[in-house]
């Protein structure tokens, strides 16, 4: 599998409303199936010692004809990480994690699976009908 390389910003040119349209340049080299439909939003800054982390969120769905509003949806949350030690106009660094996970992905080192998604919804759809 070889990865579609993006441009990541540098720090010294990232804001909030670019580093939400870098994670969706990352999503759209992503193979999911066009039935899924996402939205992100920014959760929050998180100020570190060496760093500055700005959380994200992106929520998948499939809504059909029959159940426009889905049962369940998957998320996946986005880190934007900006060095205070590098310098400036080195690029950012960013990774995610699904919903229900610890694994912390790179999208440049992985490939996305839709199945992630699938698998999520799935086991929610399970517990609500336990419940």
């Amino acid at each position: 599998y070889v990865t579609k390389n993006i441009q990541w910003i540098t720090g010294d040119s990232f804001t909030v409303e670019r580093g939400q349209q870098q994670i969706e340049a990352a999503i759209s080299t992503w193979e999911v199936h066009e039935s899924w439909l996402h939205w992100s939003e920014f959760l929050q800054e998180e100020e570190l010692k060496d760093s500055k982390r700005y959380h994200y969120r992106v929520c998948w769905s499939v809504p059909t004809r029959r159940k426009p509003i889905p049962r369940a949806t998957a998320s996946v949350y986005f880190v934007i990480e900006i060095s205070k030690i590098k310098p400036a106009t080195s690029p950012v660094e960013i990774f995610f994690t699904l919903e229900s996970s610890r694994l912390v992905h790179r999208p440049e080192q992985c490939q996305f699976r839709e199945k992630w998604l699938k698998d999520i919804i799935e086991k929610k759809i399970i517990l609500m009908e336990r419940l």
